[in-house]
């Protein structure tokens, strides 16, 4: 009898670092024990009532397909009522400059798949957000690695990235602001990078999901985006999400922005392959657009607290952080040889009165081979008072872990 085999493609996809501890996590939980989970982006924050209302509200008789690129005037509002507000000087972006998708991950998937083919490249400036390795196991490309480094805050030296194009280099993919670092580009760096790019006939994608979330600025300021970067209308792709934005991670809805109409053309015939994106959740994402600047002003202020919290709770214990400037992800270095074992042993073995912490490895946020062994991703999504709580178990941990 013949036996069926998974493809090498399956055999091999990795696992994610973020949610690789689920399974252990809910096993934990259902022993009885409280698990706090920093180890994932999932806000507690409250969604904009105006989301939550365009739900209920929805009361059409037939829940129908929409668009493969979205509703036309859910793209028209994103255009107007938001990215010609960080275009600066730049043409503006319209309707047609935009695909709605399934989150800002189905984003990045057909960004990559747009302008690569099996074998070619992908720069990253490691460490970086897993599912950039993800994807490029899906579509058989590799991720070279620019790496970057916490005495440095993580900032990324152009020269670094040019010398690290092959003939295979097909473009860069780069988070501002950041995840895991929080690192926050300037314009001026990323008219710099984006000139490398240019001069090396290279698409650059900027995922630009948090960027709200930036700390140490007057209220309302945003992360500087590439929409805005002269010269790089060509290059240019953008990744955007409804789900940091307005804490509505399960609407999955997101959207590629580029003024490339090729990049454009065939993203939406990716789009046309999976038939559409979710039609309420656009409704939805629509009524997110007239959320007030005070929602994003009590938002960012809350998550500059958790920062700030967590990063004094972590120097207190004696473990050295710089607070990030943007996103709410803090890498941190510990001293454990191996942080997978120590994140596994945390949620199997150990607790506090009950209760027990769970964190991403970050290992799984490299490319290079041995980096990111002894840290860890923690999320600063939780109330002040329990991260305070989470610090206090960490230190335990490390206390009594015995590496196995």
């Amino acid at each position: 009898m013949n036996t069926t085999t998974l493809s090498r493609r399956g055999m091999d996809a990795p696992s994610s670092p973020i949610r690789a501890l689920a399974a252990a996590a809910r096993k934990a939980q259902d022993s009885g024990k409280t698990v706090h989970y920093m180890n994932i982006g999932q806000p507690d924050i409250e969604t904009p009532r105006g989301m939550i209302e365009a739900y209920q509200e929805y009361d059409e008789k037939v829940l129908a397909y929409a668009p493969s690129d979205g509703f036309q005037d859910y793209r028209e509002a994103l255009a107007s009522k938001y990215y010609n507000r960080i275009v600066q000087d730049q043409p503006p972006i319209t309707a047609e400059d935009i695909v709605v998708t399934v989150g800002g991950s189905e984003a990045l998937l057909f960004a990559m798949a747009a302008i690569t083919d099996p074998g070619d490249e992908l720069l990253v400036c490691e460490p970086y957000y897993t599912n950039y390795h993800g994807y490029a196991h899906i579509l058989g490309i590799d991720t070279s690695p620019v790496t970057t480094h916490a005495k440095d805050d993580y900032r990324i030296n152009p020269a670094n990235i040019e010398a690290a194009i092959t003939g295979k280099t097909r473009g860069l993919v780069l988070p501002t602001p950041g995840n895991p670092t929080g690192l926050i580009l300037s314009h001026e760096e990323l008219c710099e990078i984006a000139a490398i790019c240019d001069r090396h006939g290279l698409f650059f994608i900027c995922d630009e999901v948090y960027r709200e979330f930036i700390y140490d600025a007057p209220h309302g300021t945003l992360a500087p985006s590439l929409l805005a970067v002269p010269g790089a209308h060509e290059q240019a792709i953008i990744i955007d999400s409804v789900s940091k934005r307005y804490s509505a991670c399960g609407a999955r809805i997101g959207c590629l922005v580029t003024r490339n109409r090729e990049v454009r053309k065939a993203a939406l015939h990716f789009g046309q392959a999976r038939l559409s994106p979710a039609t309420v959740d656009q409704r939805a994402a629509m009524a997110a657009l007239d959320t007030p600047q005070e929602y994003f002003t009590r938002v960012v202020t809350e998550y500059k607290g958790r920062r700030d919290t967590l990063v004094s709770g972590l120097k207190a214990i004696g473990i050295p952080v710089n607070p990030p400037k943007g996103a709410f992800y803090l890498a941190v270095p510990l001293p454990v040889e191996n942080s997978d074992d120590f994140a596994h042993w945390l949620v199997d073995e150990f607790d506090v009165d009950g209760e027990t912490l769970c964190v991403a490895p970050l290992g799984g946020f490299y490319s290079t081979k041995g980096l990111g062994q002894n840290e860890v991703r923690m999320a600063y999504v939780l109330e002040q008072p329990i991260i305070e709580k989470c610090v206090k178990i960490l230190e335990a941990a490390l206390k009594a872990y015995k590496p196995s």
